[in-house]
């Protein structure tokens, strides 16, 4: 059921969101694979202490696409409680088809979700114009402003700029996220905004942060925001002064960071940085496992280095 709980007046715009860090929030579990309630809050609070401008649900970070719709509502609700108005709530409705991207749509927006993210459809191939009718079928159901998401690896199909720019042309589509890591369709994607400036570009692969930045992106979706926001942060203050030395060098300790993704599967990699700073208990959805304690004692190390205030790794969670 959508929650009643009142929240303060809103206290942010989508431009001042869309223009910072923006994290693809995980989603804690616990080892029965019920949301965390304890950890979620703590894990907002330690996002938005770091400087962040927004949160993103649900995307590949946060499992989406592998929860539960029970699942799913639970993370929206509890992150808007968390959020308390002070930055927008943007869910992912990352699934196969138009039908259960709908459903999930409506969900969001009944649970309080100030937009959406959608990508391409999957599983089947899907055209551009393909592409541009689950889009626009979602919008037509569910009223809320869309983010676009271009994330090939995953849904196996490219958004081309072609494709955003026809869809831009509705103002409820706010920008993109591009996680493709292709610079030169990046930019096409950044030309989009020639025509209509209001329109945000944002880069979520962590290698291209600060080239992305100081090559007319706006923000960041990065995934290693959930233990590390104020890093990213200050990547976009650098950007922004056109700081270029500050920007490389940050961008230097932000790429040796992304090998802790190398040890095991990516994302239970992630999730057990984030534990390791009191973030969730390191526990992904079926049916992945957690990193292993080898995987986990690399991991720790590599966030030693970097002078994260990191305990001595303990034993993988149990299932």
């Amino acid at each position: 059921m959508p929650s009643d709980r009142k929240v303060p007046a809103t206290r942010w715009s989508w431009d001042g969101a869309l223009s910072g860090v923006v994290p693809p929030m995980i989603s804690p579990l616990t080892e029965s694979l019920t949301l965390d309630a304890g950890a979620l809050p703590r894990l907002v609070e330690h996002i938005l202490d770091g400087g962040c401008s927004g949160l993103f649900v649900l995307g590949g970070c946060g499992e989406g696409a592998w929860l539960t719709l029970a699942q799913r509502a639970a993370v929206i609700r509890a992150t808007r409680a968390a959020a308390s108005g002070r930055v927008p709530i943007l869910a992912g409705v990352m699934l196969p088809g138009t039908g259960p991207a709908i459903e999930a749509g409506r969900q969001a927006a009944d649970e309080g979700a100030d937009a959406l993210v959608l990508g391409s459809p999957y599983y089947f191939p899907a055209s551009g114009d393909a592409q541009r009718r689950h889009i626009e079928g979602v919008m037509a159901a569910v009223p809320l402003p869309v983010l676009l998401y271009n994330i090939p690896q995953a849904t196996h199909q490219v958004i081309e700029p072609a494709t955003v720019s026809r869809l831009a042309e509705d103002g409820r589509i706010l920008g993109i996220k591009d996680s493709a890591g292709n610079f030169e369709a990046f930019q096409g994607f950044v030309a989009i905004k020639r025509g209509r400036p209001d329109f945000r570009v944002l880069q979520g692969n962590e290698f291209l942060a600060a080239a992305s930045l100081l090559q007319g992106g706006d923000g960041l979706v990065p995934g290693m925001a959930n233990f590390a926001p104020a890093l990213f942060a200050s990547l976009i203050r650098a950007a922004k002064a056109g700081d270029v030395p500050t920007c490389a060098r940050l961008q230097d300790q932000i790429s040796d960071l992304c090998s802790l993704h190398t040890h095991g599967h990516w994302l239970p990699a992630l999730k057990a940085a984030c534990a390791m700073l009191g973030l969730g208990n390191g526990i992904p959805s079926h049916p992945l496992v957690p990193a292993t304690d080898a995987e986990r004692q690399a991991i720790h190390d590599i966030l030693a280095r970097h002078g994260f205030p990191v305990a001595a790794p303990s034993g993988r969670p149990t299932r």
